[in-house]
């Protein structure tokens, strides 16, 4: 066993780091704040875009992936398993 693994490090170890980064926020001035609060809200608002145009790509990819197969003939059930789509919806293509 390494010397890190039997020792806690303050400053890594449960959720110190946070605690210690809300802290440096909080000694942030009104204006600094609200510009840090606007370029995490922008952020955010980014990386939920990006996930969802992921997941979007995915299920067009699942859907494209489960008409190849349905047109190979493969069994609606092997399709729901390899594709996570529903057999309904599956049906309908």
């Amino acid at each position: 066993m390494a010397l890190q693994d039997k020792y806690i490090n303050p400053f890594t170890d449960f959720g110190f780091k946070k605690l210690f980064e809300a802290a440096e926020i909080a000694k942030f001035a009104p204006d600094d704040k609200v510009k840090y609060e606007e370029s995490l809200k922008y952020y955010r608002d980014l990386k939920n875009v990006v996930d969802t145009s992921f997941d979007e790509g995915k299920a067009e990819r699942s859907i494209e992936i489960a008409r190849q197969m349905k047109s190979e003939g493969e069994p609606i059930e092997k399709i729901v398993r390899f594709t996570g789509l529903g057999s309904e919806e599956i049906g309908r293509l």
